[in-house]
């Protein structure tokens, strides 16, 4: 169903409304009121039906909600409780009285994010830039000169070693199964729990041969859960075979194989290492960043798979903050 315009306001009569008690040269107060929220109206409302579901949540909340994760850098848990402490952001999100309860499931941020795509995301940005174009904050002469420059995104994911992946496939493959109605000859819920907190140990403890063993037993009962799903599932759903196919991934792959899978629910996640000394390797993606190099205004952003050299990245990055810039 198309989004709301706004929430009711019944029973806010002797409320006093968030633009009476806020300061009104505050940054966030002033840069809510140059902002044109209807652009994200026409653009994202054809992807809501008429007359189907629940209404929808205001579109100008999900947008400003995204706009302070990654100003801040938080998670969707943090954002959410973040916005109940500060009136500024329920401002700058379009409320007109002070909340005291949770405008959505922090899910929500996740399938907004998912509905609108990488060309949605792109379109926050560059309502930024016209934004700051249009109160004359980036002009032609920042876009002189600009840097280019690559890091990389790291991903939620724990540090991904062979028994914790073996560990991780074994536990999803069972719960599928059981969601599924197969009847496993064996869980190794227990058995596999067992090795893994011994492998831990023992690999703390630098006694290598039997923390080797413990990883090949947790590699053992992963194998023996994927045939005995495949002898009593020939055709799995798509989840399951999904998961099944990245499961036989992980049990196959040795330790210097190219292309390796390092994350069940991601596998898109790659190890890059950019040469730091404080952490030789990082999981996650490689991200192309392009600012001014005056005032540093971020002007183009994308995220580069396959970990591409560098240098290889650099047209790309430009043609693309061309087109966010339009200039």
């Amino acid at each position: 169903m198309q989004p709301k315009t706004g929430y009711s306001n019944r029973g806010d009569l002797f409320r006093s409304r968030l633009d009476q008690i806020l300061n009104h040269r505050h940054p966030l107060y002033r840069q809510a009121d140059c902002i044109d929220w209807s652009l994200f109206d026409r653009e994202f409302g054809s992807l809501y039906v008429e007359n189907f579901g629940r209404p929808g949540l205001p579109i100008r909340l999900l947008v400003g909600l995204h706009y302070f994760k990654h100003a801040y850098n938080v998670s969707d848990e943090a954002v959410v409780e973040r916005f109940l402490e500060n009136p500024y952001w329920q401002y700058f999100c379009g409320f007109e009285y002070f909340q005291h309860e949770f405008p959505l499931d922090p899910t929500t941020l996740v399938k907004w994010r998912k509905r609108i795509g990488p060309k949605g995301m792109e379109k926050l940005l560059q309502v930024t830039i016209e934004t700051a174009k249009s109160k004359e904050y980036v002009t032609e002469k920042h876009l002189e000169r600009v840097n280019v420059d690559t890091t990389v995104q790291e991903k939620a994911v724990a540090f991904p070693t062979d028994a914790r992946l073996y560990h991780k496939a074994r536990r999803i493959l069972v719960r599928l199964a059981k969601r599924e109605g197969i009847d496993l000859r064996q869980t190794y819920e227990r058995l596999g729990k067992r090795a893994f907190i011994m492998q831990g140990r023992y690999s703390h403890a630098r006694q290598s041969n039997r923390a080797k063993r413990e990883q090949r037993r947790l590699r053992l009962y992963l194998g023996r859960v994927i045939r005995d799903i495949e002898r009593k599932c020939p055709v799995p759903d798509t989840l399951l075979a999904t998961m099944l196919e990245r499961a036989k991934q992980i049990f196959g792959q040795k330790r210097n194989d190219s292309n390796k899978l390092y994350s069940m629910q991601a596998p898109e996640v790659e190890c890059i290492a950019k040469g730091k000394v404080h952490k030789k390797y990082e999981f996650g993606c490689k991200v192309s960043l392009v600012s001014t190099s005056k005032d540093s205004w971020i002007v183009g952003i994308q995220a580069i798979h396959g970990n591409p050299y560098d240098g290889h990245t650099l047209k790309e990055s430009l043609d693309h903050a061309q087109v966010i810039t339009g200039w």
